[in-house]
């Protein structure tokens, strides 16, 4: 697709080819969770969405953390090393989860521990490279695998991230050493990219962030993340029954989260409407130089089909599989 002339040169655009063609650099509002103790895995296997229990060092997953109700309460990276188990989560999802972690831990020989921790995001197809010319070993091909190396004088985590847009890793690091791996990283290659951009891809892309386009009001069945934190053989976590329960109905739910093709840009949080009844909202908007105005946002199940025409605020708003099919 020919992209807009407005975007043509722009900061925007060199931003959105970072991402898209070589390696874009954002730091994250992230923190860690350090879970210690002989009986860790066996205990947060019992708590979150997805296998925990089998995994080996080096070794990870991502979950969610639910209520017994099944709200989501958090989306957690979960990473197995030879004497901790560390959880990577939004830093103001870290008291909540510390909180029900806590709470059903009733004696278990578990203890958990804040991390210090800084949490650094490189992706796009170049991102490898990167690090690779700044001094970094890569972490085996697979989601969540993940080392320790030393980058830029300092201790650091290396993680293959699968909730970014676009292939990458995110870096752990000592708070104390966060600037200097960022500057080593820029050295290397990587494009600083904004939170606007960062939106584009992420729309893009289909992937939805905790805060953003998830709340606790939501049920996993509804963010379309089912298959990426959920095992269904792992048997009891908290907020089993309720997945269970959807699972036996074919995982139907009233409404689900979609991309959306917008005719003008509107404010996230914008309702979306069908013969003038309520039928949905926005989440994420954003300004794709590729693509245009474009949004992730839930949609009643009678108009989840592709090609479903909704209105934003007189903005014509279009269900699409994916942009590309839509151009």
């Amino acid at each position: 697709m020919t992209q807009p002339a407005s975007f043509v040169g722009t900061a925007l655009e060199r931003e959105y080819g970072a991402g898209r063609e070589r390696a874009a650099l954002v730091p994250l509002a992230r923190g860690t969770l350090e879970v210690t103790g002989p009986r860790r895995q066996d205990f947060l296997h019992s708590m979150l969405s997805n296998e925990v229990k089998a995994l080996v060092p080096g070794q990870g997953r991502r979950a969610a953390s639910m209520t017994a109700k099944g709200a989501l309460q958090a989306f957690l990276r979960v990473l197995v090393d030879k004497s901790v188990v560390v959880l990577e989560t939004d830093e103001d999802r870290l008291e909540p989860v510390l909180r029900t972690l806590e709470f059903h831990k009733v004696g278990a020989p578990v203890r958990f521990a804040p991390g210090k921790t800084a949490v650094l995001a490189i992706f796009g197809p170049q991102a490898g490279d990167v690090l690779g010319r700044a001094g970094a070993e890569l972490p085996p091909e697979a989601d969540e695998a993940h080392l320790s190396l030393e980058l830029a004088g300092a201790a650091v985590r290396l993680v293959r991230a699968s909730d970014l847009p676009g292939p990458g890793f995110v870096v752990h690091s000592p708070l104390a050493g966060f600037d200097s791996v960022t500057a080593a990283l820029r050295t290397a290659g990587a494009e600083p990219v904004g939170g606007e951009v960062l939106d584009a891809l992420r729309v893009e892309s289909f992937v939805p962030w905790y805060g953003k386009d998830v709340t606790e009001d939501n049920l996993l069945h509804e963010t379309g993340l089912l298959q990426a934190l959920h095992s269904s053989t792992k048997g009891c976590y908290v907020g089993q029954e309720v997945i269970a329960r959807l699972e036996g109905r074919g995982g139907h739910v009233n409404k689900a989260l979609r991309r959306l093709r917008l005719s003008a840009p509107v404010p996230s949080a914008t309702p979306l409407t069908a013969e003038g009844k309520e039928v949905g909202w926005l989440t994420t908007v954003a300004v794709s130089p590729r693509y245009g105005p474009i949004a992730l946002g839930y949609v009643h199940r009678n108009h989840l089909a592709p090609g479903s025409v909704l209105d934003a605020a007189g903005a014509r708003a279009t269900v699409v599989s994916s942009f590309e099919d839509a151009a």
